[in-house]
């Protein structure tokens, strides 16, 4: 335990630690007067020289009513001294006291009668300035009251994450009566709230940054039958000279709106999933796998979509498109530019000129996205692939080799106008395909590099059945409570329609 640290109080424990100067005692800066039975000055302390502007050389042996009283008020307080000395009581208020300035000043006092061994008598006047006192008062009326009265809910806890304090409101949000949260964990009294709670409070703890909006979802004794959501800040608490006393918590729930928007949410996962196409029709001389994972950490859907389109002549257009934003505007971007998409491909239009017309299409409804546009040949062994500002596709052969394919990025769709390019790839029976969406493979903490990197690790087996591969790449790039919807699809090829024949 450092000087610094607050000593716990335990049956049978006992020791001194220091604090650092700022404490509330310090605010108050009381000073100590110590009296002889005459009234003559004893003792005086370096807080009673700041209070008073006596130094101890000036001070000490002088009558401290005739050094610091008025003579108006001096027969006044010689009554009050001589009832501290002969009665024993303790006298607290406040009067008027001299200044070595000349200025006279209000001044806090509390007098108490002091026996020796020899048991003679002392009276110890314990000061500080009425000004002082009062505005700490008025603090911590209105600390109180705000408090008391405040519509959020709000807690106190220890380093410890002991409840120390809880506002009215609190208690009822966790239907637990504020005497029931004192010195108990805070997973003692919230149960069935999940751990992401502590944890929060443990980061600020220990970075002092606070924590705004933290969304948590569980059931107290208020409601035990019943999910609630809750909006919840975090903040170090910190005594005036930098001490951690704690954390603090304030706390609104937002069940209500997290019902509205879960409601929203199933509506634009529904109305994504109906613009999703259906599991493919089987493919001349191709088999193709996918997979579509929502995001799990927020509470809205994005715009990620993929395609499989019959072409004429056996040929087959393999679609991976994201939309920037979320919700219901994204999803119905998406469906749009699906609608699109499958359109311009019924043309029988080059990779590089649908994106074009794509580019135009994004324009019009006012939004951004990127994509990949492929189309597959199996009587040519060819695949044509042109990027709209997306990640590479990556190309697992037969023997087991795998690569990043080096494509032009092109511009994201949105209007830029810019052209994009097709590139022609062979695509022999046994090669794959893998084209996804960013959400699989972007994080917070790690460069694209060392991901992209990872997406290739993990297609170790061209013999793996694609749809195997599909669920190990999600288990393997993708961690619990991302950020980001996926959409995944892997295409094989196979034997041409001819060869087949």
């Amino acid at each position: 335990m450092g000087a610094t640290e607050s000593f716990r109080d335990d049956p049978g424990t006992a020791g001194v630690v220091a604090s650092r100067p700022g404490g509330l005692m310090d605010v108050l800066n009381v000073a100590a007067v110590l009296l002889n039975a005459e009234g003559r000055i004893d003792l005086w302390s370096p807080q009673a020289e700041t209070l008073f502007g006596y130094s101890a050389e000036e001070a000490l042996g002088q009558y401290a009513g005739q050094l610091l009283i008025d003579k108006d008020h001096l027969d006044t307080v010689l009554t009050l001294f001589a009832q501290v000395m002969q009665g024993g009581e303790s006298w607290a208020g406040v009067f008027p006291v001299r200044h070595k300035d000349g200025s006279t000043r209000m001044v806090e006092f509390r007098n108490m009668r002091l026996q020796d061994d020899q048991q003679e008598y002392w009276a110890l006047g314990l000061a500080t300035d009425q000004a002082t006192v009062r505005q700490v008062e008025r603090s911590l009326a209105l600390s109180a009251q705000l408090v008391s009265q405040s519509p959020i809910g709000l807690g106190m806890l220890d380093t410890d994450l002991r409840y120390i304090s809880v506002n009215p409101a609190e208690e009822r949000m966790n239907g637990v009566p504020a005497a029931e949260h004192i010195g108990r964990h805070v997973h003692e009294v919230l149960p069935f709230v999940g751990e992401s709670l502590e944890g929060a409070m443990r980061e600020v703890l220990a970075s002092g940054t606070p924590i705004v909006d933290h969304y948590i979802v569980g059931r107290t004794a208020a409601d035990p039958d019943n999910d609630h959501a809750w909006s919840i800040s975090f903040y170090r608490l910190e005594s005036p000279n930098g001490k951690v006393l704690g954390v603090a918590t304030s706390s609104v729930d937002v069940t209500d709106r997290h019902h509205a928007v879960e409601e929203q949410r199933r509506t634009a996962l529904t109305l994504q999933r109906s613009l999703l196409p259906h599991p493919p029709p089987q493919r001349p001389g191709l088999d193709v796998a996918f997979r579509y994972r929502p995001a799990q950490a927020t509470i809205e859907i994005g715009g990620d979509w993929f395609d499989v389109i019959p072409l004429n002549g056996d040929k087959t257009a393999l679609v991976v498109g994201d939309v920037m934003g979320s919700g219901v505007t994204a999803a119905a971007a998406m469906g749009q530019l699906r609608t699109a998409t499958r359109t311009l491909a019924g043309l029988d239009l080059t990779p590089d000129q649908v994106l074009h017309h794509l580019d135009h299409v994004t324009d019009d409804v006012e939004t951004i996205a990127t994509c990949v546009y492929a189309v597959f040949d199996p009587h040519t062994a060819q695949c044509q692939v042109s990027l709209a500002g997306h990640l590479p596709p990556a190309l697992l052969h037969p023997d087991g080799t795998r690569q990043l394919l080096h494509l032009p990025t092109g511009a994201p769709l949105g209007g830029c106008g810019i052209p994009f390019d097709s590139t022609s790839i062979e695509f022999r029976p046994g090669t794959q395909l893998v084209l996804y969406t960013d959400g699989l493979i972007e994080t917070r903490d790690e460069p694209i590099d060392v991901r992209l990197n990872a997406l290739l690790e993990v297609l170790d087996d061209p013999d793996r059945p694609i749809d195997a591969t599909c669920d190990l790449l999600l288990h393997a790039l993708r961690a619990d409570g991302d950020h980001d919807d996926v959409a995944l699809l892997i295409a094989r090829a196979g034997l041409s329609p001819a060869a087949g024949a």
